[in-house]
């Protein structure tokens, strides 16, 4: 029986013979209708539209000039396409912020990157752990307290504190494209908020994607506050063209202290010239996976919280405050579509004060497509939950 490592090595064999035809074809997905993108007089920062697609004939960004962008609705990655040349001199970035001194509050994620978690306030208001699939946890207090833990993603958190480190997830080939995860608030009256994680970005050329020395992409997890370890975890850089070439910086580190480092992909048919300087390179995979997205995208949705119907599209992040004396006994309507498998799901109900706790189960999605589960949970009242539901 031939092994998994052996069928890659046949795949990307045949792969091989297919350039030429691939490289005159390849399609980006950009419409050129923001025409060209030229970062040159001064640092830009770009605000996303819903669906966070930027469509530009070429992109070229100065030595010297920053590129960044703003957040949209539902926090989705940057997807940066173009039809011609992307050229970056000077920098990209979509970093995950430290958290303020004041207002006492978490980091704020980069672009499709999650928030760091909310500082406590005295003995009765504990602080929050950190949002997203590998939020750090919050620190605690009193004797025996520990301090808050970082984010993780592409490696476990590297903090020193004892207290819940975030752990790794996602796929290395950055397929779906998420974000970093924000460390945990720190104990206090008040305490310090932990750092945002670093956000997602593809960048994507029909033709060639250059990166001079000088140039960089940058999704760093935000730093650490207070006296925690509660650093967000780095974000994810995926580069898909025909061509990548360059010896500029890709860099996904944690922030300091505690994050764990994101991941970086690249996907390109022609490397003679991909010199790329990867940090961290232990989280790099390179390959020819030549589209930006599958044809068939699976998408798993909250559809009712707590009793709430929530849109299609509004995302899988939700947040429910149940008044007091309410009925704490409620239900989560889970939907998959287009898995066409038995998919293990984890939902995650992260309140503002206190630690998450965490639902593991199955959605069959093989018969009925798409398919839904109720899931009942146990809410407290009078504090905001956060819920986020991921596929495990």
């Amino acid at each position: 029986m031939k092994t998994k490592t052996q069928l890659l090595a046949a795949a990307l064999l045949a792969v091989s013979s297919l350039v030429p035809a691939w490289s005159q074809n390849f399609d980006a997905g950009s419409n050129g209708s923001l025409g060209a993108l030229n970062v040159a007089d001064a640092d830009l920062t770009v605000d996303l539209p819903p669906d966070g697609r930027l469509h530009y004939t070429e992109i070229n960004v100065a030595a010297g000039r920053t590129l960044s962008f703003k957040r949209n609705a539902l926090n989705t990655p940057v997807y940066l396409l173009a039809q011609g040349d992307v050229v970056i001199n000077g920098a990209i970035n979509v970093s995950g912020l430290q958290a303020p001194g004041s207002p006492p509050i978490g980091g704020v994620g980069g672009p499709g990157g999650f928030d760091g978690g909310k500082p406590g306030f005295g003995g009765d208001f504990p602080p929050s752990d950190g949002y997203g699939p590998g939020g750090g946890g919050g620190g605690t207090t009193g004797s025996g307290g520990e301090s808050a833990g970082g984010g993780g993603y592409g490696e476990l958190a590297r903090g020193a504190s004892s207290n819940f480190k975030g752990p790794s997830y996602g796929s290395p080939l950055l397929i779906p494209l998420l974000g970093g995860s924000g460390g945990g608030g720190d104990a206090g009256t008040p305490g310090a908020g932990g750092g945002g994680g670093g956000g997602a970005i593809l960048v994507a050329s029909n033709t060639r994607i250059a990166i001079t020395g000088a140039g960089r992409i940058d999704s760093f997890g935000g730093n650490w506050r207070g006296t925690s370890h509660n650093g967000g975890s780095g974000g994810a850089v995926r580069l898909l063209a025909p061509k990548v070439e360059g010896s500029g910086d890709i860099r996904v580190g944690g922030g300091s202290s505690g994050g764990g480092a994101g991941r970086i992909r690249v996907d390109c048919l022609d490397k003679t010239a991909l010199t790329l300087n990867f940090q961290p390179l232990s989280l790099t995979t390179v390959g020819a996976n030549m589209f930006v997205s599958p044809s068939v995208v699976p998408r798993l949705d909250l559809v009712n919280a707590a009793g709430r119907d929530i849109p299609l599209g509004t995302g899988n992040t939700v947040q429910v405050q149940l008044p007091f004396n309410s009925d704490t006994n409620r239900t989560v309507t889970i939907r998959a579509q287009d898995f066409n498998a038995d998919v293990p799901i984890r939902l995650t109900f992260t309140p503002d004060n206190g630690p998450r706790f965490v639902i593991d189960t199955n959605i069959v999605n093989t018969a009925q497509n798409p398919a839904t589960l109720v899931i009942p949970v146990g809410l407290p009242v009078n504090n905001l939950i956060t819920v986020h539901a991921w596929t495990r």
